[in-house]
């Protein structure tokens, strides 16, 4: 977007908000033999006793490595989940401003826009499962201040087309968002290394996916230092906590376990493509490029019970737009696999 102003889609409270300064902002260094009187911690050593860095130095240093962005340009959050709702609460006034999503997609972006009280215009993908860019640049207007956008998308499992995300950055008259939870499994460039040509993109990431850390809820925001700015005014002080940083530091110290995590599931995810293909109840098998599969059934409702009956838990998406009688698989272990497709095949 040219001649974009981030002042303009900043809420003014938060604009002329002084950001609360914890003890740990005001204080930095604690690498150093001090006396730390002045957060009333307990005193007593356990590992957990004194607060977390509220900036996540460490960590950031690492990301910046692993990313190739400055570190001014990251922020990190209780998971994603968190920095989508920081995201709302900077640049869209309750009860006034609009967004806009493309579902089938995510549901927090709807639960967050209903908690903030935010508007939401809907314009669904084609039968493609890709944003129709024309509708989505219509449905805009002066009160629109964000576009949501799952690549790959979730829960149809494929990436968006390059050259339409493209354009609805370039077109849209606000903020961009791209929700990259399971970019580790496409074949697409993370949008990431785009962001010196957009100011108007963010970008979203997580470690629950590829890197297997769900539990620790670790949320990644990506995009200019002027956005990230805006946010690190009204992130809570201690948001991450530390043992949250000290799991993610070692996950992240461990890049060969987790590219060969990542192949192992891009190897299942093709087994399982193939098997799929065989029972005869699935109608279709859509592609995939994340760690789950999308496919239609003859009846979503039943077959879903039926794996329940088995000991499987998929999960039964035929209450959302273009996906009537869908099943989503998640892919598992091989072990896990082969007991969807035994338990498949038992069932036809």
């Amino acid at each position: 977007m040219k001649n974009f102003n981030l002042n303009t889609y900043v809420r003014s409270n938060v604009l002329n908000l002084k950001p609360y300064a914890s003890a740990r902002d005001e204080y930095k260094d604690i690498s150093g033999e001090m006396v730390f009187l002045d957060a009333n911690e307990n005193p007593f050593e356990n590992g957990v006793n004194r607060y977390p860095d509220p900036q996540q130095k460490t960590l950031k240093t690492r990301l910046s490595l692993l990313k190739q962005v400055s570190e001014k340009q990251i922020l990190l959050g209780n998971g994603s989940d968190e920095i989508l709702d920081l995201i709302f609460r900077a640049f869209c006034e309750p009860n006034t401003n609009q967004i806009i999503t493309t579902p089938p997609t995510y549901g927090m972006y709807e639960v967050l826009a209903n908690l903030n009280a935010i508007a939401i215009k809907k314009v669904e993908l084609n039968s493609l499962f890709q944003p129709k860019v024309d509708a989505i640049l219509e449905a805009q207007n002066d009160q629109t201040k964000l576009l949501f956008l799952c690549s790959p998308n979730n829960p149809t499992a494929n990436s968006f087309n390059v050259e339409s995300i493209t354009t609805l950055i370039s077109k849209f008259k606000g903020i961009v968002v791209i929700d990259e939870a399971y970019i580790d499994f496409s074949t697409e460039e993370s949008w990431v290394k785009k962001l010196h040509e957009f100011p108007n993109l963010i970008v979203t990431q997580t470690l629950s996916k590829a890197y297997g850390m769900a539990g620790i809820r670790l949320g990644i925001c990506f995009a200019s230092e002027e956005i990230i700015a805006v946010l690190n005014k009204i992130k809570p002080p201690y948001n991450v906590n530390e043992l949250t940083q000290r799991k993610a530091l070692e996950r992240l110290s461990q890049p060969e376990k987790v590219s060969e995590d990542i192949q192992h599931i891009l190897q299942q995810r093709k087994h399982l493509l193939a098997e799929l293909t065989a029972i005869n109840f699935i109608e279709f098998v859509y592609p995939s490029d994340a760690n789950f599969i999308l496919v239609k059934v003859d009846d979503a409702n039943t077959r879903y019970f039926q794996l329940i009956e088995k000991g499987i838990v998929v999960r039964n998406r035929t209450n959302q737009p273009l996906c009537q009688n869908c099943l989503r698989f998640t892919v598992g272990t091989e072990r896990e696999n082969n007991n969807l497709i035994t338990a498949l095949k038992q069932l036809q």
